[in-house]
């Protein structure tokens, strides 16, 4: 179920499987911050320079980072817009549950007016009692 609008069920899943990854979240980070080259990332990681690439082009099919050629350099740039969709999107899911524990705890609640209170079963009640007793 997706509740923003902007965004189809696919994109939202390509979304949160890119993020699903530490180092691609890393490199969203490094890459919101600066612009940073893949020859760069592939410094940082203890990974081969190919595995940086398949994991640039995950967030890049995610729309979460964008590749531009600069010279023999490929240089790589966090998308702000696409990350605050994502967080516009968890903020609706937040808004949503908070809604659902909401109506929850109503139901949970205090009895109608009309209900008795819901008692132990008589063994559990006696055993407490007995319990009191004796302390």
């Amino acid at each position: 179920m997706v509740v923003d609008t902007e965004l189809t069920d696919e994109e939202v899943n390509r979304i949160f499987r890119a993020l699903a990854d530490a180092t691609r979240r890393d490199i969203v980070r490094r890459t919101l911050v600066d612009e940073v080259s893949v020859s760069q990332l592939a410094e940082s990681y203890d990974m081969s320079f190919a595995a940086v690439q398949k994991h640039v082009a995950v967030l890049e099919e995610a729309s979460l980072v964008t590749k531009e050629a600069r010279g023999r350099e490929r240089m790589v740039r966090g998308a702000p817009d696409r990350i605050r969709q994502a967080q516009r999107l968890l903020d609706q899911f937040e808004q949503l549950w908070r809604s659902r524990i909401d109506r929850l705890d109503a139901l949970l609640g205090e009895p109608a007016q009309n209900e008795e209170p819901v008692r132990e079963h008589p063994k559990l009640e006696n055993k407490k009692s007995n319990e009191n007793e004796k302390g």
